[in-house]
């Protein structure tokens, strides 16, 4: 793999984690439609640690109060006593099913990832989705005003992400849309929501290094994709939040759709 196939490896990644697109399919199906070289398992723990760090640092203040706020709290025995503390359960309990769900299932959802006509396939899913959360576009909670049953219902729509095409953060602001909260505030819990998963998929990942026989490729090209990941990452998370104030999730919708009928097309073709 050279330079330029890991910088867009990681621009992929940092862009498509975010993005409501679907990283999961981007990365299986950009590599297969460009006959790109296919990632080893150190590149995909580096991409995935790329986009961590990113949203580390990105909502570091955040992060910091709700840690603060939970230990406080639980100090004083009232461990739901503010504001802070209380998102940081919302984002346990909204972790809870993706884990219990993806874990068992893990070698299921492996082989689904080994077909790009699926992932094209659930890129559709993710179209439908985006179209639907934006039908039912209330806008009047903010985190503050979230409920548990917000936070399960939310964790439930992430579930969906398992499925390669099927977005993470377009299915977590999708279920927080049909539960009333804003699109800002929609996009912003799903970002947090995410650490977790992505936390989870990267560790994943960069465990499976250590039992591979070698790295296939050089410093240089791991490096420059871990680089490449984590500053467009850190870029788009910046961006979706602004987009989302005044503009809708139809345009998103139509690019996954688009590029899902295409891919299905070119495949289907030439095969």
């Amino acid at each position: 793999m050279s330079i330029i196939e890991a910088i867009i490896i990681g621009f992929i990644q940092g862009a498509t984690e975010f993005l409501p697109i679907s990283s999961s399919g981007h990365l299986v199906l950009l590599p297969e439609l460009f006959k790109m070289t296919n990632p080893d398992l150190t590149l995909i723990g580096l991409v995935h640690a790329g986009t961590l760090l990113a949203v580390l640092i990105y909502f570091r203040r955040d992060l910091w109060n709700i840690v603060t706020a939970v230990l406080r709290d639980l100090s004083q025995r009232q461990p739901m006593a503010s504001s802070d503390a209380r998102l940081g359960w919302f984002i346990v309990v909204g972790s809870i099913p993706v884990a219990l769900i993806g874990l068992p299932l893990e070698g299921f959802f492996e082989d689904i990832f080994g077909s790009p006509r699926a992932a094209a396939g659930f890129l559709l899913v993710t179209a439908v989705l985006l179209v639907l959360g934006e039908r039912m576009l209330s806008g009047k909670k903010d985190i503050p005003h979230m409920t548990w049953t917000d936070a399960i219902v939310i964790g439930l729509f992430q579930v969906m992400a398992l499925f390669p095409g099927v977005s993470r953060s377009g299915s977590t602001i999708v279920g927080g849309l049909s539960r009333g909260l804003d699109r800002p505030t929609a996009a912003r819990y799903s970002f947090l929501l995410g650490i977790p998963a992505i936390l989870g998929a990267g560790l994943q990942a960069i465990l499976k290094i250590f039992s591979a026989t070698s790295n296939e490729f050089s410093t240089g090209v791991y490096i420059a994709a871990f680089i490449a990941a984590g500053i467009t990452g850190y870029a788009c998370i910046h961006w979706l939040l602004t987009w989302v104030k005044n503009h809708t999730l139809y345009g998103f919708a139509a690019y996954v759709a688009l590029f899902s009928v295409v891919f299905l097309l070119i495949s289907f073709l030439g095969s």
